[in-house]
């Protein structure tokens, strides 16, 4: 019986990975590093002498082994590469944020400052602004790199503003998901005279754009914005890489913050 090869800790994760949740949903609720989930499900492949999630799956539900045909094995030799490289692209972001918490002893413009370059790294972008979550469903301003300066202008004359419901930024604060637009000046709502969105265009000169979430568990605590000033749409996979790198920013964006109150305390 597979229960006998694995622990309890195994079995936990195995159950989880082959019904479909993923390495960081996994760490979430197991309270441990997705880095770490890794290294059981290599040891579980390893044991079990899997080398597919679907096949992982029929072991557990009792099913007997697949019969593999060359189609079958380039499927699970395309699996086990993609999820290597998202593995690794995980792994790579959090590396990044480390280092971004080492560097900067908690200082919170250097730590966002990075954040964000390393952000429009990913996304081989030269525009972008992190933007930061305030009371009354506002936002303001936080960051910025590279944008017009008429555009930074116009978020230092805000300060905190409203994102319309149909931006990019207010269907992002809605859903927590990224949001990906081809090209913000063909969306009806840029016909409606939205004032982020006017701004966006007329100001920023943006046309493909993407907002991505920052989150601690259910709580947005930030938003990386990106734009191309050229109709030239970001990939998903791009995309996902950027999901993940700001996933960890709210590490380093909660460490900041913290370390910035304690000296303040000490301080007095």
């Amino acid at each position: 019986m597979h229960e006998d090869r694995l622990s309890p800790r195994e079995l936990e994760i195995a159950r989880a990975y082959a019904g479909g949740d993923n390495y960081h949903r996994i760490a979430e609720q197991l309270f441990i590093a997705p880095s770490t989930v890794r290294t059981h499900l290599t040891a579980i492949y390893r044991k079990l002498e899997v080398s597919s999630k679907l096949e992982l799956h029929r072991l557990l539900e009792g099913e007997g082994p697949l019969q593999r045909s060359q189609t079958d094995q380039a499927a699970i030799i395309s699996e086990l590469a993609l999820s290597l490289e998202e593995a690794i692209s995980r792994e790579r972001a959090l590396s990044e944020v480390l280092r971004i918490i080492s560097s900067s002893e908690g200082n919170i413009s250097e730590v966002i400052a990075s954040l964000l370059g390393y952000t429009l790294e990913l996304c081989d972008a030269e525009f972008g602004i992190l933007l930061e979550p305030r009371p009354r469903d506002t936002f303001t301003a936080t960051y910025s790199r590279g944008i017009p300066q008429a555009f930074q202008d116009w978020f230092a004359e805000q300060g905190e503003f409203r994102a319309g419901p149909q931006t990019g930024l207010g269907r992002m604060a809605a859903s927590r998901n990224v949001v990906n637009i081809v090209d913000v000046r063909a969306e009806e709502v840029s016909r409606t005279g939205d004032p982020l969105r006017q701004a966006t265009i007329d100001l920023g000169g943006a046309r493909s754009f993407t907002a991505v979430p920052m989150t601690a568990g259910k709580r947005l605590i930030g938003a990386f914005t990106i734009y191309r000033q050229q109709l030239r749409p970001f990939d998903e996979k791009t995309l996902q890489l950027a999901q993940m790198f700001a996933d960890q920013s709210a590490i380093a964006l909660e460490n900041a913050r913290m370390m910035s109150e304690l000296r303040s305390k000490v301080g007095h």
